[in-house]
């Protein structure tokens, strides 16, 4: 088992991780988990406003941008995690979900919340990678 102290950390720059004390991305072991990720550009631009498919996108995009970090891609995904505000939205969120793993195929939970700290997000995002993950 990885100590917490051996677990390899990713910082983005998100004015979150500074507020609230988190990590981006945290390798343990063979495992590294993206923490709940926003459709947000820098300086808190919103990418996709009012479109829950291009705010899917992009906020598997940001995590998937983490993955890279540790040399990790769309393949090692075996999970994901979709939190919505509507549930007008599962379809759109489904597709982008569909578009960008259909090949991958991961464990996937989509929950509608009542909303995000930014009344403009419509989705967040999170996904666990496996290195070492094969496709069968």
């Amino acid at each position: 088992m990885t100590s917490p102290e051996s677990a390899r950390r990713v910082q983005t720059g998100s004015p979150w991780e500074e507020t609230i004390g988190f990590a981006r991305a945290v390798e343990a072991g063979d495992l590294v988990l993206v923490a709940g990720t926003m459709p947000l550009a820098e300086r808190g631009v919103l990418e996709g406003e009012g479109d829950p498919y291009e705010q899917t996108l992009a906020a598997f995009r940001h995590a998937l941008d983490a993955l890279k970090k540790f040399d990790l891609g769309v393949e090692s995904v075996v999970r994901t995690r979709m939190y919505l505000t509507h549930a007008r939205d599962v379809d759109e969120v489904g597709r982008a979900h569909k578009q960008l793993f259909d090949a991958v195929r991961p464990a996937a939970t989509l929950v509608v919340v009542s909303g995000f700290v930014d009344s403009r997000v419509l989705v967040e995002v999170e996904l666990e990678a496996f290195r070492g993950a094969r496709q069968s």
